[in-house]
């Protein structure tokens, strides 16, 4: 019997499952993706039980690459900021808002008239928001009295397949900055915050580090993935937290840069300091906290304009036809908020803008816009991260688009920042592997395994030449945000 580790990503448009030998190699992986529901403005909903589905279809499909009886555990991971409301037997009360919905804005004002906002991120480190899972629980105990009544307990997108698996309910402590009431400092919910809130102190599961083995493998699972029966289950984590694992950025002050549906970034980092712009949580590993901005403009907005503007490109075409167009874009510059903002803007009304387009740009300025603008909002984040402290000097990427050799190069050239990208694009579902193996005993530690698993493959540092276009396009491109902000909520009235 082999020890195979079976990783499973909750992302935000597929699930990825991957099983990875004891070293790292990637032996078996398979993608399947689901819908998200988009109701009304600012509404972005996702049906847990499509997950389920997909989970059972993706570990199905690997499983007929090996044997079922060489898996050891499975770690699981996933985007954040859901409120799943499942009710005594894990059964998803109605579909989950997820992290692009920030319909809860009048929720954020209910939490502000109980304590300002200093007062919140003294306890958690993190801005009141609507993007983020407590004001999303607020929302259906005002908006939807019969699923707040009806739920046994709030769950995350990992969490809710690890209850899957195991018939337990959990909570990984790099989950828990999406409530407020969660003490960055202590790891643990400020129950009296929850009162005040109305919110049942059972409703949520007490954190446990993401290695923590929540179960194992029921028949009904078994039955219905393939899976042997009894296997251990991890509780995961964060899909960020996961990724920072998985490129080896398990040390503070090392740095994992988002190349996946969301942009951004997460800096290692032994303290619970943070700025209100921003985004704190728990690491994976233990002992380390991530400092984080996350952006909506991430690979999703290249897959967007491929799938409207040049459906018949690959992302490698897409790639060579970026490569023939100067830096700077000849003054096309790109706000990538195609869903709002998140760091450092928090503007769920802001917008995507296209700004100095003449006969003169092609669609190949557009594409080369796109990505720049991208890169623009990772400069945007990682600029506020270092006005607090915050030391950044190499980055890991991790993502589908670090594959593209262009855009992580035109991301070093802005950002200033060298970035080394894994031989392997699956850090994300491998961070989950090794959380599996920590929980199952076969690895001694997180950072230890990480640092084994992990081989650069290519290495991008910072173009001189290209310094001075940048410098100037990544200002007018804060100067069009300033300048436009203002016009970006109207289409409320």
């Amino acid at each position: 019997m082999k020890n195979y580790l079976l990783g499973i990503d909750i992302g935000t448009s597929a699930v990825k499952a991957a099983v990875f030998d004891s070293e790292g190699r990637l032996v078996a992986d398979a993608l399947e993706a689901y819908k998200t529901y988009y109701l009304a403005p600012h509404f972005a909903e996702q049906d847990p039980k499509d997950w389920w589905a997909a989970v059972c279809k993706a570990v199905k499909s690997v499983l007929g690459r090996v044997s079922p009886r060489d898996i050891s555990a499975v770690g699981i991971d996933g985007h954040g900021w859901a409120a799943v409301a499942v009710d005594k037997n894990g059964s998803p009360l109605c579909r989950t808002p997820i992290w692009t919905d920030t319909r809860s804005t009048a929720e954020c004002a209910q939490m502000l008239e109980i304590m300002s906002e200093s007062q919140w991120f003294d306890i958690c480190r993190n801005p009141v928001q609507p993007g983020y899972s407590l004001p999303k629980v607020l929302w259906y105990k005002n908006n939807a009295p019969e699923v707040f009544s009806g739920t046994e307990y709030i769950l995350q997108s990992n969490s809710f397949i690890g209850m899957r698996l195991t018939g337990n309910a959990s909570q990984d402590v790099s989950q828990g900055y999406a409530y407020h009431f969660f003490d960055m400092e202590s790891g643990r919910w400020n129950e009296d915050t929850m009162k005040a809130l109305g919110i049942p102190e059972t409703i949520l599961p007490e954190p446990v580090l993401c290695n923590t083995v929540i179960g194992n493998v029921t028949a009904a699972a078994a039955s219905q993935t393939g899976l042997p029966e009894g296997i251990p289950v991890v509780a995961g984590g964060l899909d960020a937290a996961c990724a920072a694992l998985g490129v080896g950025a398990v040390r503070s002050g090392m740095t994992q840069e988002q190349s996946g549906q969301a942009g951004g970034m997460s800096i290692c980092t032994e303290s619970s300091a943070s700025d209100p712009r921003l985004i704190m949580g728990f690491h994976t590993v233990p002992g380390l906290r991530l400092l984080q901005g996350g952006t909506t403009g991430g690979g999703g907005a290249l897959r967007w304009l491929r799938s409207t503007v040049c459906p018949e490109l690959s992302y490698a075409q897409m790639d060579e036809l970026a490569a023939g167009v100067n830096p700077g874009s000849d003054g096309l510059i790109f706000l990538p908020y195609l869903a709002g903002e998140r760091s450092p803007l928090w503007n769920p009304d802001a917008k995507g803008v296209f700004f100095g387009l003449t006969f003169a740009h092609t669609r190949a300025h557009i594409i080369r816009a796109v990505m720049e603008g991208v890169a623009f909002s990772l400069r945007h984040n990682l600029e506020t991260a270092e006005n607090t402290g915050a030391k950044v000097s190499v980055m890991r990427s991790a993502g589908g688009s670090s594959v593209s050799r262009v855009w992580t190069q035109l991301k070093s050239d802005i950002t200033g920042k060298t970035i080394e990208v894994p031989e392997d694009n699956s850090a994300t579902v491998s961070g989950a592997a090794i959380l599996a193996g920590v929980g199952a005993g076969i690895f001694e530690s997180e950072a230890g395994a990480a640092e084994e698993f992990v081989n650069i493959g290519r290495v991008h540092t910072p173009q001189a030449e290209n310094r001075e276009i940048y410098d100037s396009q990544y200002a007018k491109y804060i100067e069009l945000y300033e300048n436009t902000e203002s016009m970006m909520g109207s289409d409320k009235n």
